[in-house]
């Protein structure tokens, strides 16, 4: 069964926190080489490939008992908050260009460069926490792969207009006050529960 509000929670936190990220660039780069629709099918797939695993990561953690699944959550979102607000601008990274605009080729240059950029990143390792503390994967892999599609989308077709009206440094700052709200609630949940 789905649950909205666990939905709607992780795409605002995951879709506010993968918005300054990388991803957003190169999603925007490759967008404005290729047809937009053959970079977004490739980029969709291995946004997918990352939540299933992020969210099997997190249904492993709701095996353990709940304190100490909060405490450890609390401390991953305490860190991410501290990655959002501490980490330097990153560099673009550099995209090959296919040798021709096939589906395949375009799909397949998104899908590789999103599979090796976002593995282990911090959005897949909120997404992991997310899983296990609210112990409804399908809620938290829904919501997870939404926003990331909705950035990757942002990103291929509009995400420069997009950074010139919003400022990055406050969208950072906004996901990392969501991260740190979410760091203390849960501590408090392990202290107090």
């Amino acid at each position: 069964m789905i649950n909205l509000t666990v939905t709607a929670v992780v795409f605002g936190v995951v879709f506010l926190a993968e918005l300054p990220d990388k991803t957003a660039l190169a999603g925007l780069v490759l967008g404005t080489r290729y047809r937009a629709s053959y970079v977004f099918a490739g980029v969709a797939a291995a946004f997918a490939v990352h939540v299933a695993l992020a969210v099997a990561a997190g249904s492993v953690l709701t095996l353990l008992p709940q304190q100490l699944v909060s405490a450890i959550t609390g401390v991953l979102f305490l860190g991410g908050a501290a990655v959002l607000l501490f980490r330097k601008g990153e560099d673009e990274e550099e995209i090959r260009k296919p040798e021709n605009q096939s589906f395949w080729k375009v799909s397949g240059a998104g899908f590789m460069l999103i599979l090796v950029a976002e593995f282990g990143d911090l959005t897949q390792i909120m997404t992991a926490n997310l899983a296990a503390r609210y112990d409804a994967p399908l809620s938290v892999g829904l919501g997870a792969v939404l926003a990331l599609w909705a950035v990757a989308g942002l990103g291929i077709v509009g995400g420069k207009a997009l950074m010139k009206r919003v400022p990055l440094k406050l969208i950072t700052r906004i996901a990392a006050l969501l991260m740190l709200g979410l760091g203390v609630w849960s501590l408090w949940e392990a202290v107090t529960g």
